[in-house]
């Protein structure tokens, strides 16, 4: 992997994302500048985590993306940017669209904006999501035994499935996902969009509606119930950080290749599980058991969403190699050292 002379800044560098990210560029040498409002708990624990193990060669700033004045002399500095800040919560977007608007669209538009200022714009990496495709309603879908299975027999989905944001969240990920693309386009700045699908690992303080099977874990844990939205049976391709690290650095050390391109990214068909699945799994592992809380669908959930990586596989010669069980027993084992190194309750108020 190609280290730069000058930082790189991670937006979000805090984060469950970021923080892995970071960490993987710090341990090869790079120098990284993370940029987090370290508001959502737990991100101060994974930026200590950064500033013990890597000193002086990883700067913490407590920076909003949407407050442009801030931003602007970390961009003017960085020599790649990985732009991962974001409000992720579907249910936070419902209650509060304008702040999910203000952090997701309007901190992106002004990242944009100071790159393009620059005469020489360092790349950029935008994490998106597969809520960009709504519910795909226009997929059939019917059940099978593990779970909910597409009905016309493809294996998964791909970029060319029609857009369709669904939710605030949805907009505001989606609008910011296409300026990151059209500023390639436009004003040639060398931006590439990940279309992420579950992404789980180390570093994960999720809560029910964004790092969920996270969340899963640490509730069995804790003894807390778990709360599942629907029937259980959907379907989801999860992937462990490590694989989605691996491909967003290849992704920008091939940027001239890569740029103006939108690539989704997920644990593909051969880790597609059902929510019911990855539950058991977990107590399994962890020998643990606590009560289901079944609720309601929500508007716009997706039976199945089952990531096609063939683009990314082809333009990076990437593909997973962690399987869904081997992640599952990671996450419990790192979750279980936490909980022994610190003493802290691993687990939330139930949920997903």
């Amino acid at each position: 992997m190609t280290r730069l002379r000058q930082p790189v800044l991670i937006t979000g560098g805090a984060g469950f994302i970021g923080s892995n990210l970071a960490d993987a560029l710090l341990s090869d040498g790079q120098r990284v500048i993370v940029a987090d409002t370290l508001s959502r708990p737990g991100v101060d624990r994974n930026a200590e985590w950064l500033a013990g193990r890597h000193g002086s060669r990883v700067e913490i700033e407590r920076v909003d993306v949407a407050d442009r004045d801030a931003l602007r002399p970390l961009v003017e500095r960085a020599g790649a940017v990985y732009h991962l800040a974001a409000q992720v919560a579907v249910t936070t977007s419902v209650e509060d669209p304008e702040e999910d608007l203000r952090a997701n669209l309007l901190g992106t538009f002004n990242l944009l904006e100071i790159a393009r200022s620059r005469p020489d714009p360092p790349p950029i990496l935008f994490t998106s999501t597969n809520k960009v495709y709504g519910s795909l309603a226009g997929i059939p879908v019917e059940s099978g035994e593990r779970g909910y299975r597409f009905a016309d027999g493809r294996s998964g989905v791909d970029e060319g499935t029609p857009l369709d944001f669904h939710s605030p969240y949805g907009c505001s990920k989606g609008a910011a996902d296409q300026y990151v693309r059209d500023y390639a386009r436009i004003y040639g700045i060398p931006t590439v969009v990940f279309r992420m699908s579950c992404i789980y690992g180390r570093r994960q303080w999720g809560n029910e509606d964004q790092g969920w099977v996270a969340h899963f874990a640490r509730a069995l844990l804790a003894g807390d119930a778990i709360r599942i939205f629907g029937d259980g049976h959907q379907v989801r391709d999860i992937l462990w950080i490590d694989d989605l690290v691996d491909a967003m650095r290849r992704a920008m050390d091939r940027i001239g290749t890569t740029a103006g391109e939108v690539f989704n990214i997920g644990g593909g068909p051969g880790n597609a599980v059902s929510v019911l699945e990855v539950v058991h799994a977990l107590a399994e592992i962890l020998d643990r058991q606590v009560p289901l809380e079944m609720e309601p669908w929500r508007p716009g959930d997706q039976r199945i969403f089952v990531t096609d990586n063939t683009k990314l596989e082809r333009a990076l010669g990437w593909r997973p190699t962690t399987s869904s069980r081997a992640g599952l027993e990671r996450l419990a084992a790192w979750l279980e050292e936490e909980l022994a190194e610190t003493g802290v309750r691993v687990a939330t108020a139930a949920g997903r």
